[in-house]
């Protein structure tokens, strides 16, 4: 006996042929046909089922002879039969075909007027009329909705309906098909129009339009998000090119109001007390803050004859002028000054000599060729500055970044990027001597981030600067190194390829140590040519508001515009890209390409410009919330931008 484990709606082809030849029988037939219930009829065919091996329950058998009943209606009433096409409708139409017509026929009056037991009326009723109709049909081989209007098994015929018959009556005598009735009466006496065209319709072309549809209204919405795009890249243009008008006639009005007061009002006194004999374009431009500054200004007026209140009237910072007459109408803060042309002047050329050291990817070199950076630091408190320092040297450009450190500091900054070489040596007995070893291999050296201020450290470190001086490549110490310089200045003193990258606090502990006195707050400028000189005109950066590099001779201001935020990591990325900046200059310098200026202050300012922009950059996607992560992300675009375009 075949035990059928499915009892859920779905029905095998071998199931469904042996529910159709024992719904085909002639008793079965004869049953439906007379005043028997159905119910009962279907319990008998349920139970001859089961005896085939297949249980199902009454329900079961009677909802999947009315689903078979409704596609073997659909397609012998549907156009589809012409074309050969109706076994896609009912794949049993054969089986059907041939049980159905044999069947008598009915008198249309009496199914109009709804016989009590026949199978006709039953087999076609509402969709509704058994929850598991919806469920087989889906389930079946029928490709057509069950909601869709089927029609009758028997053709409709006119019916002559008595005059005193109406829809409504009240008085019309209660049947049990008595919405049946209605429904046809109505059918009759007033037909309407047919409510095949949905079958009739082609999926395929109902297909074929909406997809040729959608492709017209994707291109539309591609158009217009073109011709979107380029009228805002052109209101962008246009207002660029406005706020580049506006900028220059406010430079060249300050200018003047500048020039013309200055002409009116500067005595032989004030002459000699605040400007610098024959100041050059390079010394004027860097002037700067309290360092630089041209005196307490006097006020000016523009051409209309209102008070201009400069809150910061020197060279290369930004001017703030706010008509006083008007309470707070108007405020321009754009960086621009008594002599704007001239500082951003400076900041192309100073640019365009960075753009000339920097080396052309070529196909012809080998790896290693474009630098090789040491990085001298990290133990066990302090793991990421080397690592911002090495990761930003390879961004830049470098090929390779080393990373000596501690043994306990190792395994972190491994961890950090796949990229650096990591040597845990900086702890041993015999570091000098390990470290020693990769110095003929490395272009440039940065000393100090992470390195803390352990005397053992110290000391190595000092011994390997020394070993590197001896070598005569490019030095940057910054962080812990300067505390070393600090308390030995003689370690990097003279050295004409040293630089120093301190802070106002590193700076003011180095001038302290060397001039045995506080260094002067009002004048920045002055202080750093002072120890610049003390130490024998080796380059220093003095970062701050407007980072200050001189080399003992001239003093070369960094303006390029940055953020307020100021998180630690910033100086490590300025060190490690000045560590292979410093590398390139000199290599340019030997080929004859650096003639007016240092190579250490040309690449001082790249450096510098490029972790400010880098800071500009990230600031305006992160804002509060920027790291040095977020800096070191911009790198390459900000190269570009500065030294590649």
């Amino acid at each position: 006996m075949i035990v059928n484990p499915t009892r859920g709606f779905l029905w095998s082809d071998v199931e469904t042929r042996t529910l159709l030849n024992i719904w085909a029988e002639q008793d079965i037939q004869t049953a439906l046909d007379g005043n028997f219930r159905n119910s009962f009829v279907y319990r008998d065919v349920a139970r001859r089922l089961a005896g085939m091996g297949f249980e199902r329950t009454p329900e079961q058998c009677r909802g999947r002879v009315k689903s078979l009943k409704r596609q073997y209606l659909l397609a012998k009433e549907g156009n589809l039969r012409n074309n050969g096409q109706y076994h896609k409708i009912c794949k049993f139409y054969d089986i059907m075909e041939r049980i159905l017509s044999n069947r008598p026929n009915v008198d249309p009056q009496e199914f109009v007027e709804g016989g009590a037991g026949e199978e006709v009326a039953d087999g076609l009723e509402e969709d509704g009329e058994d929850a598991h109709d919806t469920f087989s049909e889906s389930a079946g081989d029928c490709p057509y909705p069950a909601e869709m209007e089927v029609k009758l098994e028997y053709p409709p015929v006119p019916i002559p309906i008595p005059v005193k018959v109406t829809v409504g009556n009240n008085n019309a005598p209660s049947k049990p098909h008595d919405s049946s009735q209605a429904t046809s009466t109505l059918s009759a006496a007033q037909p309407k129009r047919s409510r095949k065209r949905r079958s009739n319709f082609p999926i395929e072309k109902l297909m074929e339009q909406f997809l040729e549809q959608s492709a017209q209204a994707e291109d539309c919405f591609y158009r217009m998000e073109e011709q979107r795009l380029k009228a805002e890249d052109r209101r962008r243009e246009t207002e660029h090119a406005r706020e580049l008008q506006m900028m220059q006639m406010l430079g060249q009005m300050l200018s003047s109001v500048s020039s013309s007061r200055t002409s009116q009002e500067a005595g032989p006194e004030h002459t000699h007390s605040n400007r610098a004999p024959a100041p050059s374009r390079t010394s004027s431009s860097h002037a700067q803050g309290p360092a630089g500054s041209l005196g307490r200004p006097s006020p000016h007026r523009d051409s209309r004859g209102k008070r201009l209140s400069p809150e910061r009237t020197t060279l290369g910072i930004s001017l703030t002028a706010r008509y006083e007459g008007d309470k707070g109408l108007k405020s321009l803060d754009r960086f621009y000054s008594f002599g704007s042309s001239s500082h951003r002047g400076m900041d192309d050329d100073m640019l365009s000599l960075v753009r000339s050291t920097v080396p052309p990817l070529t196909t012809k070199k080998h790896k290693g060729q474009d630098g090789r950076i040491g990085i001298i630091g990290g133990c066990q408190d302090y793991t990421g500055a080397p690592y911002f320092a090495a990761i930003s040297a390879l961004k830049v450009g470098a090929d390779l970044s080393h990373v000596f450190c501690t043994k306990d500091a190792a395994t972190v900054i491994k961890s950090y990027s796949p990229e650096l070489i990591v040597h845990p040596v900086l702890d041993r007995p015999n570091a000098v001597e390990e470290i020693e070893k990769w110095l003929p291999r490395l272009h440039g050296l940065v000393v100090g981030p992470g390195l803390g201020r352990d005397d053992l450290l110290l000391k190595t470190a000092k011994e390997v600067i020394e070993k590197s001086k001896a070598r005569d490549i490019p030095i940057v110490i910054d962080a812990d190194g300067l505390w070393l310089v600090t308390q030995q200045p003689s370690v990097i003193q003279g050295y004409h390829k040293g630089i120093l990258t301190p802070n106002f606090m590193e700076f003011s502990r180095l001038y302290e140590a060397l001039h045995h006195k506080a260094v002067d707050g009002g004048d920045h400028q002055r202080s750093l040519l002072q120890l610049s000189a003390a130490m024998g005109n080796l380059t220093l950066v003095l970062k701050g508001e407007k980072d200050l590099i001189t080399d003992g001779g001239k003093v070369v201001t960094c303006s390029v515009e940055g953020s307020g935020r100021r998180c630690g990591g910033q100086g490590d990325l300025l060190s490690g890209s000045l560590g292979v900046l410093a590398h390139w200059a000199h290599s340019a310098s030997a080929a004859g390409l650096l003639r007016s200026f240092s190579p250490s202050v040309v690449a001082a300012f790249g450096a510098c410009a490029l972790t400010r922009q880098c800071n500009s950059q990230a600031f305006q996607q992160h804002g509060r919330s920027t790291t040095t992560t977020d800096m070191i992300q911009e790198i390459g675009p900000v190269f570009r931008k500065l030294f590649e375009s």
